[in-house]
C-alpha cells in the first residue's frame, strides 16, 4: 500500500489549528495548522528566525501559544493544568538543537534525571537497567560514569537521545538534529533517528534545515513561511515545485 493511502488511515497524535504566537509586534506563528498520524515523522522547513523552533516548543508547552489549538494524544494542550501537562510530557521526547546535558552530572546521572523528575524509576535496579538500555540504543553503553566534557559532539547527541528514550516516548519532537556536526557524525545520527523510529514506532516532527536528514528521515515535508503551513508534500514533490520560493530551499 502507498504511504498516503496507509497514513491516513491512522489516528491523528498531533493536531495543531489555526496556532498563533507572537512577541510583542513580531507574529511568528500565524495561523499555522497541521495534523500527524501515528509512526508519522514531519519535518519542518523554513527560513532562519521563520518560528520553526517556536512551533515546537509551543507542542511540548514551553512556549504558551496565544490562540489557536493543539491536541496532543487527544488532550487540549492549551487548557491543561500543570500537573496534566507534566504527565502528558512522559509521551513526548524532545531533541533540545544544544544537547541540554548537565555539565556537573555523569552520563548516568543525566539519564537518571527525568526518571526522578518523572517518578519512572520504581527501584535501583530497575533504574539501572533503563539507564543502560538507553545507552546501548545509541551505541554509548561503554560513556556511562563520563562527564559531558568528556564527550564529543556526537556522543553529545547520542547521550541526548538516549535522555529522550529513556521514557519511551510516543512522540519526538527534533530540534535541529545535525547542526553543528560534520557529514559523517550527521549521517550517523540520521541512521540512528530511523534506528529509534523502526523500533519505537514513534511520530515525530523534526526542525531542520540539513536536506539530507529531511530527505532520509521524513515522509513528508511542511514548509513554514509567514507564519503558516505554506505548503505541505514529500521530498520530492517540494523539491520539483514550480514555487520559486519554495524550490530556493532545494536549489541553493
Amino acid at each position: 500500500m502507498r504511504y498516503k493511502e496507509e497514513i491516513e488511515e491512522r489516528e491523528n497524535v498531533i493536531e495543531i489549528h489555526n496556532l498563533r504566537k507572537s512577541f510583542g509586534n513580531n507574529h511568528v506563528i500565524n495561523g499555522f495548522t497541521l495534523n500527524v498520524k501515528e509512526q508519522e515523522n514531519i519535518a519542518v522547513l523554513g527560513q532562519s528566525g521563520s518560528g520553526k523552533s517556536v512551533l515546537i516548543k509551543c507542542v511540548i508547552g514551553l512556549i504558551k501559544a496565544d490562540s489557536g489549538s493543539i491536541k496532543v494524544l487527544g488532550k487540549d494542550l492549551l487548557n491543561l493544568e500543570q500537573a496534566e501537562l507534566d504527565k502528558m510530557r512522559r509521551d513526548i521526547g524532545f531533541l533540545f538543537q544544544n544537547n541540554a546535558l548537565y555539565d556537573s552530572m555523569t552520563v548516568r546521572e543525566n539519564l537518571e534525571f527525568p526518571l526522578r523528575r518523572l517518578r519512572l524509576g520504581k527501584s535501583k535496579v530497575e533504574t539501572d537497567k533503563m539507564v543502560s538500555e538507553a545507552l546501548e540504543d545509541v551505541g554509548l553503553l561503554r560513556a556511562i560514569d563520563l562527564m559531558p566534557s568528556e564527550l564529543s559532539g556526537g556522543m553529545k547527541k547520542r547521550i541526548s537521545i538516549a535522555r529522550m528514550l529513556i521514557i519511551r516516548p510516543k512522540i519526538i519532537l527534533y530540534d535541529e538534529p545535525t547542526t553543528g556536526l560534520d557529514p559523517i557524525t550527521s549521517k550517523e545520527i540520521i541512521l540512528l533517528m530511523n534506528k529509534v523510529h523502526e523500533k519505537y514506532k514513534t511520530a515525530s516532527i523534526i526542525i531542520s534545515h540539513d536536506l539530507n536528514c529531511i530527505k532520509l528521515t521524513a515522509h513528508q515535508v511542511v514548509i513554514l513561511k509567514d507564519g503558516i503551513n505554506y505548503k505541505k508534500g514529500s521530498y520530492d514533490e517540494l523539491k520539483n515545485s514550480s514555487d520559486p520560493w519554495i524550490n530556493a530551499f532545494f536549489n541553493t
